[in-house]
């Protein structure tokens, strides 16, 4: 019998349901396996009903129904599952066909599969999916990368699927070799980490500080989705205050304070440190939520600690707009980061990164989508080697702008005893940035003098290190120098 579909699916959860029926509504024939083979007969008799997707009970049969280069895409758990189902694939594809993974999986991963798949002669994507259930269904953003030689057999399909911009552009392109699209999609995430601490220290302003209600909060952040902050996570923000419980309460308020996190936002950090790149805001935003999982600690020391009242006497309508300003210019800072380390990374990893590309990317379909992605875009557009957002003329200004009610935010919060680390440490950042001189001289006298780590003079060319004794007691042999 003669192959019939296009691409084969292996895993049935949300995302790939949706993602699977998206495809079939854009002419796709998909046929669909799951390592739990009765999830593939209650999809094709519920969900995908009356679809032309086909479904399979084996990995074998699987192949057997797909047109040449055969193209296989896991939407399964990170890890050890992705290799599992590579080794089950193996032995059923030929030189050529294309082995897909759309999880969250780290870049390392992604890099060592390419590599292996290629010496057997297949072909690999690594590939980000954003835009969780809805996304998928409706159109994500796609971020694929790894074996050049797939993409022109997948771009069709990609590019449809995804999440389209104004003018019809699709939210997919190839973004590089080997792990660079699941690099993307890591940093994507660690921003959205950011982007939510950040709109949670502004919820906690207005309603510690301000004394508001959610439903206050919710014509607030509904009002501010209408301008520069025009973005999903203000525009669900919005909605969720909104959500009234049973009872008629607020049901936000209802929600144990203690946040999850899968992982994706610590790679980003991680690699950070690696890369000798300060993505500070990113780092607080996972840190806040191992803080908030000291639950039982942190009300002890509720009772125990004491501090400030939060409350705060001001013109309410004024610090509102205070905070959007904050709040505005903390998500400059973070993004400017989220691009330092993507820039760090495609050096270290020899990617050609299209910037103004993956901001197009990113302007639809995922977690971070917003207007605010097409000025990075326009100013990528204006100097493709912009070496940081912060020094684009449209970011300037906007800073400028913003820089008053940013410091009182901070300064006020401070005194008040409420806690905004995303908020204080985007602040920091920008004021380190912008400082000629910091204060590492004498860190690096300190460190010449318990272990002679040697340091460099303004007095002399770069790359000359020099030692001092500087307690007459020690000797004129130095470390080695080296950056760990």
């Amino acid at each position: 019998m003669e192959p019939k579909a296009d691409i084969a699916l292996i895993g049935l959860a949300v995302m790939g349901q949706n993602l699977v029926l998206n495809m079939n509504d854009h002419g796709f024939t998909v046929v669909v396996y799951n390592r739990t083979v009765s999830k593939v007969d209650d999809f094709l008799n519920k969900e995908a009903k009356g679809t032309n997707v086909l479904g399979a009970h084996s990995i074998q049969e699987m192949v057997a129904q797909l047109k040449r280069p055969r193209r296989v895409m896991m939407l399964v758990k990170a890890g050890s599952a992705v290799d599992e189902f590579i080794d089950q694939l193996i032995p059923y594809l030929e030189p050529g066909d294309i082995i897909i993974d759309g999880g969250n999986s780290l870049y390392d991963d992604t890099t060592r599969r390419t590599k292996h798949l290629e010496s057997k002669g297949l072909l690999f994507i690594g590939t980000g999916v954003s835009g969780g259930e809805e996304g998928a269904r409706r159109g994500p953003s796609i971020m694929p990368g790894g074996s050049r030689a797939a993409w022109p057999h997948v771009k069709d399909i990609f590019q449809k699927i995804a999440a389209k911009v104004e003018d019809g552009s699709p939210c997919c392109d190839w973004v590089g070799e080997n792990g660079a699209g699941h690099y993307v999609k890591m940093v994507h995430n660690g921003i959205e980490y950011g982007d939510m601490q950040l709109i949670c220290e502004a919820y906690q302003l207005m309603r510690d500080g301000l004394g508001m209600t959610a439903d206050e909060m919710h014509h607030v952040f509904a009002d501010w989705n209408k301008g520069d902050l025009d973005s999903f996570l203000v525009e669900i923000t919005a909605n969720i205050l909104a959500k009234k419980d049973d009872d008629g309460q607020p049901l936000v308020d209802k929600i144990l304070d203690t946040a999850g996190q899968k992982g994706t936002g610590k790679w980003t950090v991680i690699s950070s440190q690696d890369l000798g790149i300060p993505i500070t805001l990113m780092a607080e935003a996972v840190y806040s939520r191992c803080v908030s999982a000291l639950k039982d600690e942190r009300v002890t020391a509720s009772k125990k600690l004491r501090g400030p009242k939060p409350k705060i006497s001001t013109d309410r309508a004024k610090f509102v707009e205070d905070i959007r300003r904050a709040l505005y210019a903390s998500k400059i800072i973070s993004y400017a980061q989220g691009y330092m380390l993507m820039r760090a990374a495609a050096k270290e990893y020899n990617w050609n990164l299209n910037y103004g590309g993956i901001a197009l990317m990113w302007r639809g379909g995922c977690i971070i989508r917003s207007r605010f992605l097409g000025m990075i875009k326009e100013a990528f557009d204006r100097s493709p080697k912009l070496t940081n957002l912060l020094l684009d003329k449209f970011f300037r200004k906007a800073i400028k702008d913003c820089q008053r009610s940013w410091r009182n935010v901070i300064a006020t919060a401070a005194k008040k005893g409420i806690p905004t680390p995303a908020f204080a440490t985007a602040l920091n950042f920008y004021d380190a940035y912008r400082t000629e001189r910091l204060p590492a001289n004498l860190l690096q006298a300190q460190r010449d003098y318990f272990g002679a780590h040697t340091y460099e003079r303004l007095d002399k060319p770069r790359g000359q290190f020099f030692h001092t004794n500087w307690t007459g007691r020690g000797g004129d042999v130095s470390s080695t120098t080296y950056n760990a």
